[in-house]
């Protein structure tokens, strides 16, 4: 099965980029090590108690600490007051320190959503920051990792905010509600497109972003596929449906550009969690 990711995930590109300040495991350079894995974790500047937490996950052949090295997804999280949480995926992707994630229900491997729940129980442990103000975000394959916990467990973390990653085909029967997530992508992303493509030859298939987001509004017991609202922020062009169950939340955003995580990302997802309705 390691095989099957490794074929799955092998053109999805990693979200560091080069520059930026390392972080380690809080204040130490090392990474915090727990059962299953590990993370990196930086506090925002000035301290604070309990600061609300962005718990990143990487693309495929990417590393906790590459996220790290982010500036432009990092800095500005931290200087919103928000700990930045990056763990690194179980599956081994390539030859070298690249790792991906146990997404695909049924895969066997790593269960990613207890590690992912341990990460967040040792980082408030070690470090303060609130287990219960998380907002579980992430790219590509990261991405896909994300919409697949939102799908089984929406009350798992605060929100989801999953980049230029959504379900495979085939796509699930339905999701469980009311769910959170704000999803952004690419227009013009290849390598997850919005159709979705195959992969492995033919044997595998991304799925199609739009046809996702008709699951999530009947999780969220929307009353119309029409969208209630649009905006536009920045680069960003934003459709949202507001009208669907208590507490659930449902949004997009397309950008022009390809596979990557943008710049202006993160101040307008943190935007938009910061605005949600208290959960039911």
């Amino acid at each position: 099965m390691i095989r099957l990711a490794a074929l799955a995930c092998a053109a999805l590109l990693a979200a560091g980029v080069a520059g930026g300040a390392q972080a380690g495991c809080g204040a130490r350079p090392d990474p915090c090590r727990i059962a299953g894995g590990e993370y990196h974790a930086a506090l925002p500047p000035g301290g604070g108690p309990a600061p609300p937490v962005v718990l990143f996950l990487h693309g495929a052949g990417s590393t906790g600490a590459a996220v790290m090295r982010n500036d432009s997804l990092v800095k500005p999280v931290l200087e919103r007051g928000y700990a930045v949480i990056a763990p690194t995926g179980s599956r081994r992707f390539g030859g070298g320190a690249g790792r991906s994630w146990n997404f695909y229900p049924g895969w066997d491997g790593r269960d990613e959503a207890a590690f992912l729940h341990a990460t967040v129980a040792d980082a408030a442990e070690r470090m303060g920051t609130a287990p219960d103000r998380v907002l579980l975000a992430g790219f590509s394959a990261g991405g896909f990792m994300v919409t697949y916990l939102a799908c089984s467990s929406p009350g798992a973390f605060a929100a989801f905010a999953p980049v230029s990653g959504g379900f495979w085909r085939p796509h699930p029967a339905g999701c469980a509600g009311p769910v959170r997530l704000f999803h952004t992508h690419g227009w013009r992303d290849t390598t997850v497109p919005l159709e979705g493509r195959f992969l492995g030859g033919g044997r595998y298939q991304q799925g199609d972003i739009m046809a996702g987001l008709e699951i999530w509004r009947r999780a969220n017991g929307c009353a119309d596929q029409r969208p209630d609202g649009f905006d536009e922020t920045g680069i960003f062009l934003r459709r949202r449906w507001d009208s669907c169950d208590p507490g659930s939340a449902l949004e997009l955003a397309l950008f022009p550009g390809g596979h990557m995580v943008p710049r202006g990302w993160a101040d307008m997802v943190l935007d938009w969690f910061e605005g949600l309705p208290p959960p039911p």
